[in-house]
């Protein structure tokens, strides 16, 4: 039986324990393929046992399948609300030390912006935000807090002169705000969720997912929530079955639990 797309599914999950199955087919089938092109395979069976000899082609490709495209402040308008609705609902809701998880975080921009945000509300030393990532390379990056000058466009002025120091050709992020935020390697897909956390920002993120691995991590996400805490979700995603799963909506992108 010739080896396929099936075959090297099963096998990439024995060797990363990343799970391509919950991942919409069409979608990354296309991108692993032209990714196996680009570095001269023609064939699934002969990229994986060149993933399995070579540390740093397996690495890139995990880096290819999370899709790390992500910068400071995305979507403003968003942020905006975080900063002026949700940050004074949750200091009501939960006082100061406010427990928030940055979910697939990428390259660090936006635990950092959450960090930056709270730090106008909340002491400095209150501030602990944990991100995670499936990655190891941008955990790696997102820890050094080095980011180029596009990275940085959208961010306030203010925020850019008070946390971060021009550096070469990028900017360096603050000792004071890399000490709020904690970075851990986590799989949505897989490992076990963290607990008590007060909001959850996961955002475009699970737009990649099946349908059935989408409500999986929604209710996941829900038992880690306590009463009353926040999802913030990505401007091209909703929560289809919200009250189902035990969700209401409060704002666009913002989604209580009840």
């Amino acid at each position: 039986m010739a080896y396929d797309y099936e075959n090297f599914k099963q096998d990439v999950y024995r060797l990363t324990n990343i799970n391509l199955s919950m991942y919409k087919e069409r979608q990354m089938k296309r991108r692993i393929e032209s990714l196996m092109n680009r570095k001269g395979h023609t064939s699934f069976e002969t990229y994986f046992q060149a993933l399995k000899k070579d540390d740093a082609l397996l690495r890139s490709f995990v880096s290819y399948l999370t899709i790390n495209v992500s910068e400071f402040y995305r979507n403003p308008k968003q942020w905006e609300v975080f900063e002026e609705q949700m940050i004074p609902y949750l200091k009501k809701e939960f006082g100061n030390r406010i427990n928030i998880w940055s979910a697939a975080c990428s390259t660090g921009d936006e635990p950092y912006t959450i960090a930056m945000l709270l730090a106008k509300h909340v002491p400095l030393n209150q501030i602990k935000v944990l991100a995670t990532d499936i990655d190891e390379d941008v955990l790696a990056f997102a820890k050094e807090g080095f980011y180029q000058a596009r990275s940085l466009e959208r961010l306030p002025k203010d925020m850019l002169s008070k946390y971060f120091t021009k550096v070469g050709n990028g900017y360096q992020i603050n000792d004071d705000i890399k000490r709020c935020v904690e970075f851990k390697k986590h799989n949505l897909l897989e490992d076990k969720y963290p607990a008590c956390m007060h909001m959850i920002v996961c955002r475009n993120v699970v737009i990649y997912f099946t349908d059935e691995a989408k409500d999986g991590v929604y209710k996941k996400f829900h038992k880690t929530l306590d009463k009353n805490g926040m999802l913030f979700i990505g401007s091209t995603e909703q929560i289809i079955h919200a009250k189902e799963i035990g969700f209401e909506s409060t704002n666009s992108f913002f989604y209580k639990k009840i």
